[in-house]
């Protein structure tokens, strides 16, 4: 029962770390709290759904254009409709409220074109559904790869903000907009590639999301919730800390889904993100300010 709930949860908490590590950075670098963030996500599952149930294209290889698609579409909202706040902000603490309105209505806008193209039913793909036996426990293959994928993803980027002259750019405009542009760092531009990378990111969560789960078209908001929780969990613009609080609610919500009631699920993850948000508000893996 324990080795159980252990392996599900850690498998269920990549696929939350892998969803807000996007979220993360387009806070905790272009300083936009993206509402829409679910709906990305959803676009880019139903997309990988329609490539597979259309042309038979395995969702491990549309993953790859998926991945560019997503990055392309945070590029453009971006340059249309981000910068323009970001200009009028002024530096001040408007754009956090300015995109969160902004976002808010994009999020409707996203989601009516997904009801028009796609409908407002269920949808899911059976792919390498088989069991795959972990440590005695059966999980299904796909579960695995989606896990693998975020092991992955979460690495490569953890690597290369830490190792790269990349992401000691990136790191500076997080930490300091402010002076970042002193030593010569354009602010615009870096926090233009945050907030793409991030949507990038959404999409490979997306495409792996349609893998193994069921999902609708109205389905974006739950998405953005779990990744928010996770975000405030991890600290704000923390990227290991939002990939070990995805494990973590991961693992609270397989614990009570199978030791006390799968109904309450959604409730634990809430009371905890309350409670972080009460007591810890820097974040269970931030700093103390």
């Amino acid at each position: 029962m324990l080795m159980t709930t252990l392996i599900l949860g850690l498998v269920l908490g990549g696929t939350y770390a892998l969803l807000a590590l996007g979220l993360t950075l387009q806070y905790g670098i272009a300083r936009i709290m993206n509402l829409a963030y679910g709906e990305l996500t959803l676009a880019a599952a139903f997309l990988v759904v329609a490539f597979f149930q259309g042309a038979g294209l395995s969702p491990l290889l549309s993953l790859p254009a998926i991945a560019l698609a997503g990055y392309g579409a945070g590029w453009l909202l971006y340059q249309v409709m981000m910068r323009p706040l970001v200009a009028r902000s002024g530096g001040s603490g408007r754009l956090e409220v300015d995109s969160i309105l902004a976002t808010f209505g994009l999020l409707f806008l996203i989601q009516g074109v997904l009801l028009v193209s796609f409908g407002a039913d269920f949808t899911s793909i059976s792919y390498l559904d088989r069991g795959v036996s972990v440590f005695g426990v059966s999980v299904a293959l796909n579960r695995l790869i989606a896990f693998g994928i975020c092991i992955l993803a979460g690495t490569a980027l953890v690597t290369a903000l830490r190792t790269t002259s990349w992401g000691l750019r990136m790191r500076a405009v997080a930490l300091t907009p402010g002076s970042a542009p002193l030593v010569g760092i354009d602010v615009n531009r870096v926090a233009r590639q945050g907030f793409a990378l991030g949507s990038a990111l959404a999409a490979i969560g997306g495409a792996s999301v349609s893998m193994y789960q069921t999902f609708s078209a109205t389905d974006g908001v739950v998405f953005t919730m779990k990744a928010l929780v996770i975000v405030i969990m991890g600290g704000v613009g923390n990227v290991p800390g939002a990939l070990a609080a995805g494990f973590a609610l991961g693992l609270l919500e397989t614990f009570v889904a199978t030791a006390i009631d799968p109904g309450l699920t959604l409730a634990a993850t809430f009371a905890i993100f309350l409670a972080v948000l009460l007591w810890r508000p820097q974040g269970l893996f931030g700093a103390r300010s």
